[in-house]
């Protein structure tokens, strides 16, 4: 947590309650979460909807929190660096929603011929897995 304070206070940004339950709740999640699922789980701390919102936004802006989006039209927040990786990606279930991270990816090597192939520089890529999970099959 001391780094993300750090990185806050660099930018003249406090760690405000709401920020702090946010980035801990993120903090302890294996998988990324909606604003409303955020919203529930801190039902305790009275961090309104819009409190929510606006500090997600920030975090995001200043890369402390990545959005997801599964093609449900939902967007999902997850800490940036929360699984002890930067890059990784997802598996979601059709059925139920479930989410389970998967750190196999694509080697550099292939991002790299793919880019040279094509001319293009400073290639990256996001992949997501759609599946049926087994309690939904």
């Amino acid at each position: 947590m001391a780094t993300l304070v750090e990185r806050l206070r660099s930018r003249a940004r406090r760690l405000t309650g709401p920020r702090q339950a946010i980035l801990a709740l993120l903090r302890r999640q294996s998988h990324p979460l909606t604003v409303r699922e955020i919203h529930a789980a801190l039902a305790d701390s009275r961090c309104d909807l819009a409190t929510i919102y606006r500090s997600i936004g920030m975090l995001q802006e200043m890369d402390l929190v990545k959005r997801f989006d599964f093609g449900d039209g939902v967007a999902r927040f997850e800490l940036v660096g929360a699984c002890g990786h930067e890059h990784h990606h997802h598996l979601v279930c059709n059925e139920c929603g479930k989410i389970v991270e998967i750190e196999e990816c694509f080697p550099e090597t292939l991002e790299t011929e793919i880019a040279r192939r094509n001319g293009f520089k400073g290639v990256t890529h996001r992949l997501e897995f759609f599946g049926t999970c087994p309690d939904c099959q």
